[in-house]
Formats: C-alpha cells, structure tokens, sequence
C-alpha cells in the first residue's frame, strides 16, 4: 500500500505528531511562494499543506493509513494533487467529503476530480508561519506545590490554565487555540513557568526543606510542637536534648511526583535559638557559667 503522503512530508509511517509537525513546517518554509520563486513551487506548497491537513488530524490519518492511495481514485496522492490543486472549490470541503464518505478500499472518488482544491489562499497563511506564541509566567512556590487555577492576560485576553500539582521550574505547559490566528487557523500558547522562591521552604526534587526554629528548652528537654505544612498541619514530638541541624522527617509531605503521584518527604531542619544571656536570671547565668 503506498504511503505517498508521508513521502510528501518525508517522514515514516510511525512518525509522531510533533514529527509531522516539524517536518510540515520546514518544508512549508521551503516552499512557501514568498520566499521560493521556483516554478512549481506553489504546487508543491499546497501538497505539502494538504498532506499536513490529513496527517495531523487523527481520524484522517486513521483512514489513510487503513486504505492508503485508493482513497484518492487509484491514484498516487501527488498525482492526485496535481489534477486537483486550483479552482475555487473550498479545500476544507472537500477533505470532510472525501474522507467522511470513504466507504472502503478501492472505492473511487473521481468525483473530486474536476472540483479542485481552491479556497487554499487563507490556509497557506496559517500554515505557511509558525502560529504558536511563547511566553513565560511566575508562580508561587505553593501554587507549584498544591497546583490550581492561573489566570493572566495577553494582548488583552484573559488566561486561564490548570497548574498540575508538582511543576518544576522551567515546565513548559500549552493552551490550545490561544495563539496567532490566521483564516480559520489559531495557534497554541506555549507558557514556560518560573517558580518563584519560597523564604520558608526550599525543594530538592520531590522532597520538601523546611528550618524548624526550636527554643533552648524544647531542645534539652523535648516537648511537642505544631508544624505547618502544605498539606495540613500536624503534631511532631521534639525528643529530649536535639541537636542543632538535626533532620526530621515528615514521611509523604513532600511535592507530588506527576508520573508516579507518589508524594515525597518533608525534612525539618533544626534551628536552636539560644537566648540573650544578658536576659537569663543572673543566678542561672552564674551556675551556667560554672558549670558548662
């Protein structure tokens, strides 16, 4: 079965779709009437618009790969489009008929033949340029932690997208159909996230940091204590006579993993604050003092 639509691409079969994206594209800028004056060009452009159109819709792509060239009367796909490319027939049109009534392989659509494939100017510009705006936000560090709704503003739309629990710093993340327009064509927003520093808390992949400030007390002679975290918060006991940097270990407060959704840890770091020994009762100053 010949597979002359990929040939038009110059990709396999199995090619994924940011494969046929990127190859569309480069060769839609090779191509593109504006910028190469070869003859031919223009004919060329449109078969490689067409065979784009068809291939990154999955259904088409789906049909084609079912019955291959026989979709279009027998003929090869650059046969095809050479007889039908021109006119003003709506190009759009003429894909839904041809591939929504397609009963099975070997059924000929000659019908198509003399209708053509007009109507193209509009869709080469979309597809002759890359519609995809990049653009970059600042979150919170708890809004990167938990995940929720973000909105923003660009050229004067409103944004609103979901921030998945557990992003890293420099995630990209895409809204469909937010980007340049052109015909009936929108491209996406490409949004990368920086997350903002946090002065509580610091990440190492999926585990949580955070200093635990303890009093002289509560140090030597233990005692239990209320901690906040970003999931709730909860009661830790502090055992008698911790050390100063001393790790605790909240088991599952950490970051949510996205591919495992297996929470990490939470480590308290201890942090002795010692008093002002101007301020200790001068008969305790004098007995630490001789004792120590």
């Amino acid at each position: 079965m010949s597979n002359s639509l990929y040939e038009t691409l110059g990709i396999s079969k199995d090619a994924s779709s940011d494969e046929i994206k990127k190859a569309y594209r480069k060769l839609a800028r090779q191509y593109h009437p504006d910028i190469n004056k070869d003859p031919g060009t223009e004919e060329k452009f449109k078969e490689i618009n067409a065979a784009y159109e068809i291939l990154s819709d999955e259904t088409k792509r789906r049909q084609y790969d079912q019955y291959g060239d026989s979709m279009f009367g027998g003929q090869s796909f650059h046969d095809f489009s050479r007889e039908n490319f021109g006119g003003n027939a709506d190009f759009n049109d003429i894909l839904n008929q041809l591939f929504g009534n397609f009963g099975g392989a070997g059924r000929s659509k000659r019908g198509f033949s003399s209708a053509g494939f007009g109507g193209f100017d509009g869709f080469d510009q979309g597809f002759g340029q890359n519609l995809d705006i990049q653009v970059r936000i600042n979150i919170s560090f708890e809004l990167a932690v938990n995940g929720g709704d973000y909105e923003f503003s660009i050229n004067g739309e409103k944004i609103k997208i979901k921030i998945p629990a557990g992003l890293n710093s420099g995630e990209k993340l895409r809204a469909r159909n937010k980007g340049k327009s052109a015909g009936n064509h929108r491209g996406d927003l490409i949004i990368t996230v920086n997350i903002e520093e946090d002065k509580e808390y610091k990440r190492d992949g999926d585990d949580l940091y955070k200093n635990l400030d303890l009093t002289l007390k509560t140090a030597l002679f233990g005692d239990k204590i209320d901690v906040k975290t970003f999931k709730k918060d909860v009661s830790i006991k502090i055992p008698p006579n911790t050390k100063n940097g001393q790790k605790i270990r909240l088991k599952g407060y950490g970051v949510k993993n996205r591919k495992s959704n297996i929470y990490g840890d939470m480590y308290l770091v201890t942090n002795i604050i010692l008093p002002d020994i101007e301020q200790i009762d001068p008969q305790l100053r004098d007995m630490l003092q001789s004792k120590l």
